[in-house]
């Protein structure tokens, strides 16, 4: 493999790693192979620190390829507690209200999951990378900062219910690019008269890559090492 000239490499992003940290460790490992200073390393699609799974990561002339890869439909196995929020829609912040659950049932959420499917309106998470006004609108949510974001267009292909228990559901959500699963978690729990957000969420596809073809953090080393023909 040429990894100077371009290569796609698919990784299992770990839980607790930004998608910044995976394209620093990666340059990293390449360029002390390589014994090179710089690297063009980048990622088709962020992903959350609390989440985990698929994520393409291009070297070289390959980044060019980055805007196509995004576009490509993903799937996510996502986990949602119903009947509290929190302001970031997922467990990086606490929980600021809490609501009844009593009167949800398995079937009002499968009824209730429908009204997603299709082409549908999204207000992205505060706490995001959304830029307002040149800022990152997570810095201002964090500084306490009034944002206001607009509502995009997006598609969500299919959504299935995995499991029900509450107060948490387990769903497989088929989506395009820009879709954010916190604040789809946030609307199911409106939509159900109640609150929710995210606890788990795991990317699984992304365009025809599954999860079962990437490479986790600790079979890195010995990949490239038999990639690039430097053995310890």
């Amino acid at each position: 493999m040429d990894f100077v000239e371009g290569e796609i490499i698919h990784i299992d992003k770990p839980l607790h790693w930004t998608s910044f940290r995976v394209v620093k460790v990666i340059r990293a490992m390449l360029c002390r192979r390589l014994k090179i200073k710089k690297l063009k390393v980048g990622h088709a699609g962020t992903l959350d620190p609390l989440a985990t799974g698929v994520m393409i990561i291009c070297t070289g002339k390959k980044t060019k390829f980055i805007e196509k890869l995004q576009a490509q439909t993903k799937e996510y196995i996502a986990n949602i507690r119903l009947g509290a929020t929190t302001p970031s829609f997922d467990l990086e912040t606490e929980i600021d209200a809490e609501y009844p659950v009593a009167h949800i049932t398995k079937e009002r959420v499968e009824a209730c999951l429908q009204q997603f499917v299709g082409t549908i309106e999204q207000v992205p998470p505060v706490f995001s990378a959304v830029k307002v006004n040149g800022k990152r609108a997570y810095e201002l949510a964090r500084k306490n900062e009034e944002v206001e974001l607009k509502a995009k267009i997006l598609v969500i292909d299919d959504i299935e219910l995995i499991s029900y228990d509450l107060p948490d559901i387990t769903i497989r959500v088929v989506c395009s690019k820009g879709t954010y699963i916190r604040a789809l978690a946030r609307d199911i729990g409106i939509a159900l008269d109640s609150g929710g957000h995210l606890i788990g969420l795991i990317r699984t596809r992304v365009g025809d890559i599954t999860l079962d073809k990437c490479l986790k953090i600790d079979e890195l080393e010995r990949f490239f090492d038999e990639e690039i023909g430097q053995k310890k």
